[in-house]
């Protein structure tokens, strides 16, 4: 494969979760469903599952390992419990009902590992019933209070911006996370899929034009030097396949290159 776009695209569709993982999940997701229902009833305002996996940019987990399944669970809370006593309701209901599992809490979550996924259980409240908007534990004051979310928010800007973008989008956050996976993580997934949904790509086109363009445009400000470090790489290699290159008619190069800075999962 001599072409760069082609390749892009064939990384790109080898990050999708495959039917085999889809339907695992499916089927995790229906008994933690029921099992959420029959252990707190009338307790639960509603429970629904959100973050990159509602987004189709969540990794599998041959990629990255700590892939997830983000999952809230939003309480009636009509006692105005703290989030910590919530977390705790949380954690008994899955020490009780998955005790063969690894369970453990990882502030604001308590995370149910199975064999296939791991599961981020996120207790939180409502305010309004018509609201998108929901309460969860806020870091800031150490969990013990609440703070807003709208965990549909970035979900319509990552499907706005896939629209407009001629359906490159999810496919170019794929990679990115990919990327960003094999360092170690420089940006969390948030804050990856917020920058690269919110880029301009005038002109893009390709897989191959949005990849370029949106290395280059990989904010580097707010992170610590050794972080700076890495994205700086990533940017001098991306010019240098592009440039000295591809642009110089130095195909096999331009692949070697990209091959070693995504290579085939």
């Amino acid at each position: 494969m001599d072409n760069l776009n082609s390749y892009l695209v064939a990384v790109a569709r080898s990050l999708v979760l495959s039917d085999d993982e889809q339907f695992k999940i499916s089927i995790s997701i229906s008994n933690l469903q029921a099992k959420l229902n029959n252990w707190f009833g009338n307790d639960l305002n509603s429970h629904f599952r959100f973050g990159s996996s509602t987004r189709d940019t969540i990794l599998p987990r041959n990629v990255d390992e700590d892939s997830d399944i983000d999952y809230m669970v939003v309480f009636n809370n009509t006692q105005n419990f703290k989030p910590t006593t919530l977390l705790n309701r949380l954690k008994t209901f899955v020490e009780t009902k998955y005790a063969r599992s690894e369970i453990y809490r990882s502030y604001p979550t308590v995370v149910l590992e199975l064999s296939h996924i791991k599961f981020e259980l996120v207790p939180a409240i409502k305010q309004y019933t018509w609201s998108e908007t929901h309460f969860i534990p806020a870091p800031s004051t150490d969990y013990s209070d609440w703070v807003e979310t709208n965990p549909s928010e970035i979900q319509r800007t990552v499907n706005e911006a896939n629209n407009k973008n001629h359906y490159q989008i999810k496919r170019l956050i794929r990679l990115l996370k990919y990327w960003n996976v094999m360092n170690y993580k420089v940006y969390s997934s948030y804050e990856l899929e917020e920058n690269i949904a919110g880029n301009s790509y005038w002109f893009c086109t390709t897989l191959e034009d949005y990849f370029f363009e949106a290395v280059k445009s990989l904010p580097t400000w707010f992170l610590p030097q050794y972080k700076q470090n890495k994205v700086n790489i990533l940017k001098s290699k991306v010019e240098q396949i592009k440039k000295d290159y591809y642009d110089n008619g130095l195909k096999y190069f331009a692949m070697r290159e990209l091959e070693k800075l995504l290579p085939m999962p």
